[in-house]
């Protein structure tokens, strides 16, 4: 009886040590296949994102700092071995921001079509808001400083040219570092209706000035309509907070 307990005694810290070693081993091979090289269609795939995004780059008028950061596929995914992997454009998306890059299998045993998450960002100088704006307030100089902005960060592009914001109205709150975009602003009313224009009817080889009375408010750089002399009421583009050009 004595012996049995002492057999059990004994196995006793053998079964702990077996198991921790077990426990060990099983953790560095996790480890392992965590640290498994990935595969070499990812690098190539970096490559060619890196010629593509660079196309963008020097297709640009104002200069940008293009920096490109490869996400990982899911996890979960089992792909068959491929001896060549295409990277593509998904229809409908662009090189720019958060978006995905697609990669699909060409010559391998089996056909596959991925989706790799890719982060485009374009550093550059823009305009941002020195202090923070409610909606409809005039936009001036005073209220923006230039600063070095993420392009991409946001779908609507970027107001590079002062004379496309000096002026125009805010459509919702700017904050204080906010970049301005084309969807932020919009030009601001200089006329009612009702009020007195300057009306400038031009065709080939003539120029005739009247005055008239706009129908409709007016903001410059859209169409408003005009009540001529004659009674006659014609649509034209505001140029000015006067004048109104009919084409004739």
């Amino acid at each position: 009886m004595y012996g049995k307990v002492d057999q059990a005694l004994w196995l006793r810290p053998l079964r702990v040590v077996l198991f921790g070693v077990l426990a060990f081993l099983t953790s560095a091979v996790a480890q392992a296949q965590s640290l498994e090289a990935e595969p070499e269609y990812l690098g190539a795939t970096r490559h060619w994102l890196d010629q593509a995004v660079a196309g963008i780059q020097s297709s640009g008028a104002v200069p940008l700092r293009m920096e490109v950061a490869v996400g990982s596929l899911d996890s979960r995914l089992r792909l068959a071995s491929c001896s060549r992997v295409e990277p593509y454009i998904p229809v409908g998306t662009r090189l720019w921001g958060r978006t995905r890059l697609g990669l699909r299998c060409v010559e391998g045993l089996g056909k596959w079509n991925v989706f790799l998450p890719v982060t485009i960002k374009a550093m550059g100088r823009a305009w941002v808001m020195r202090r923070d704006v409610v909606p409809g307030a005039v936009l001036g100089e005073a209220d923006v400083m230039e600063a070095e902005v993420d392009w991409a960060e946001q779908p609507s592009p970027i107001i590079a040219d002062p004379a496309q914001w000096v002026g125009q109205v805010a459509v919702r709150n700017l904050m204080t570092g906010q970049a301005l975009r084309q969807n932020m602003v919009r030009p601001a009313q200089v006329f009612q209706a009702g009020a007195q224009v300057r009306i400038v009817a031009q065709g080939t080889g003539y120029q005739i000035h009247s005055d008239g009375q706009a129908v409709s408010p007016g903001v410059v750089g859209q169409l408003a309509r005009v009540r001529m002399d004659n009674g006659r009421v014609m649509s034209g583009m505001v140029l000015d907070a006067r004048t109104v050009k009919l084409e004739m």
